[in-house]
C-alpha cells in the first residue's frame, strides 16, 4: 500500500500540523505502508508536476495549517494543478484524508474545503482531523490527542485496504454537468511535459520575453499605420468647404483614436486643415472616430453631435454653429 502526504504549510518549527503528520506517518509505517512525504513549500517551483506523483498512490493525506484564513496558497496551487493536469481516472480511485490544524479560526471550514475539492476532482474523501492548537507542546503532552491521531491513521489504513464504498455526493453530479474542464486531447505524456513547462521558470521567462517583443513589433506597425492615416478626413473637409465672406475662425478637433489634433483654420475664402497643434483656437472639440465618420459622411451635423453628447465642445458656440454652414457634408449623399 502506498500513501502520499502533501503538506501545504510553511514548515515552521512550532506548526502543530507537522506533529500530527509525523505521528500518522509513524503509525502507517508500522503497518508496513510505503509513505512518501511532499512538503509543498520545497516544491513551490514545480507544484504543477506533482499530480504525476499520484499515479502509484492508493491514498493520500492533504495537510495544511490555517494561520490566518483558508488552506493556504501552496495547497491551493496543488489542487489547481490536480484539476488541470491530474489524471481524473486515477484520482477517482484514491482515498484522501484531510488534516487541518489551526492557530486561529477556520480549521473546520478548511477541512471541508479540502474534502469538497477532492470530491469535485472525483476522488474519495475519508474522515480527517481538524483542531485548534494554540501551543504545540499541549498537543505533544496530551495522550488523548495522540490516541485520536493513531485511530485516524488506522482508520485510513482500513479504509484503503478494504476499499470501503461511500455514498455519491451531489457535487459529483454538479461537476459532471457544469464544472467539466475543457478537453485538451493530450496524452498523459504530453500533459506531463506541459506541466513541466509550466513549472520551468526559465521557459516561462523566455515566453514572456517573446510576447513582449511581439507586442513591441505590433505597436510599431500600429504607429506606422497611424502616421500614414494623418491624411484621413482632410480631403473631405477640403472638398465640402463653402466659404463665407468675412468669416475667420480656428477649430481644433481631438479625435480620441489619434495622437494629433485635426486643426481647421478658416480665413475668409481660404481654408487650411492639417494634423498638429494650434494656439488658442476659437473652438475645441472632442469626439471618437465613429462620431467623426458620421459627420463627414453626412449622417450627423456638428450641432447634432454636440446636442446628443457624441461631441464635447469648449469655446464660442456661435462659431461652432457656423461649422455646419461652411462644411456641407450632406452633399456627399447626392
Amino acid at each position: 500500500m502506498n500513501v502520499n502526504i502533501y503538506y501545504g504549510g510553511r514548515g515552521i518549527i512550532d506548526d502543530p500540523t507537522l506533529y500530527v503528520l509525523g505521528k500518522m506517518q509513524e503509525i502507517l509505517e508500522e503497518l508496513r505502508v510505503n509513505v512518501a512525504r511532499y512538503n509543498l513549500y520545497e516544491y513551490k517551483n514545480t507544484i504543477p508536476t506533482l499530480p504525476q506523483t499520484l499515479k502509484d498512490a492508493d491514498g493520500i493525506i492533504l495537510a495544511t495549517t490555517v494561520e490566518w484564513y483558508g488552506i493556504g496558497g501552496y495547497m491551493q496551487q496543488f489542487l489547481d494543478a490536480c484539476w488541470l493536469y491530474g489524471e481524473k481516472e486515477k484520482i477517482a480511485r484514491i482515498y484522501m484524508c484531510p488534516v487541518v490544524m489551526s492557530t486561529t479560526y477556520g480549521e473546520r471550514e478548511a477541512k471541508l474545503n479540502l474534502s469538497t475539492a477532492w470530491e469535485i476532482l472525483g476522488g474519495l474523501p475519508c474522515s480527517g482531523i481538524c483542531g485548534y492548537i494554540e501551543n504545540t507542546v499541549t498537543l505533544e503532552m496530551n495522550e488523548q490527542y495522540s490516541r485520536i491521531i493513531e485511530k485516524k491513521a488506522e482508520n485510513l489504513y482500513r479504509t484503503i485496504s478494504q476499499r470501503m464504498a461511500s455514498f455519491p455526493a451531489s457535487n459529483q453530479v454538479v461537476k459532471q454537468k457544469v464544472a467539466v474542464p475543457k478537453t485538451t486531447n493530450l496524452t498523459p505524456q504530453e500533459t506531463e511535459q506541459l506541466s513541466q513547462y509550466v513549472s520551468d521558470d526559465s521557459y516561462v521567462q523566455r515566453q514572456k520575453q517573446d510576447i513582449q517583443e511581439l507586442t513591441s513589433q505590433f505597436q510599431g506597425i500600429m504607429n506606422e499605420e497611424g502616421a500614414d492615416s494623418e491624411e484621413e478626413y482632410l480631403a473631405a473637409f477640403r472638398r465640402c468647404f463653402r466659404p463665407q465672406a468675412g468669416f475667420d475662425a480656428d477649430y481644433a478637433i481631438n479625435i480620441e483614436e489619434k495622437k494629433k489634433k485635426l486643426i481647421i483654420s478658416v480665413k475668409g475664402p481660404k481654408m487650411e486643415c492639417y494634423y498638429g497643434t494650434a494656439e488658442e483656437p476659437d473652438v475645441e472639440m472632442q469626439m471618437n472616430r465613429a462620431a467623426m465618420e458620421d459627420i463627414v459622411s453626412g449622417r450627423m451635423t456638428f450641432q447634432r453631435a454636440f446636442m446628443s453628447g457624441a461631441m464635447k465642445t469648449k469655446g464660442d458656440f456661435k462659431i461652432l454653429r457656423t461649422l455646419d454652414q461652411i462644411f456641407l457634408f450632406e452633399e456627399r449623399r447626392l
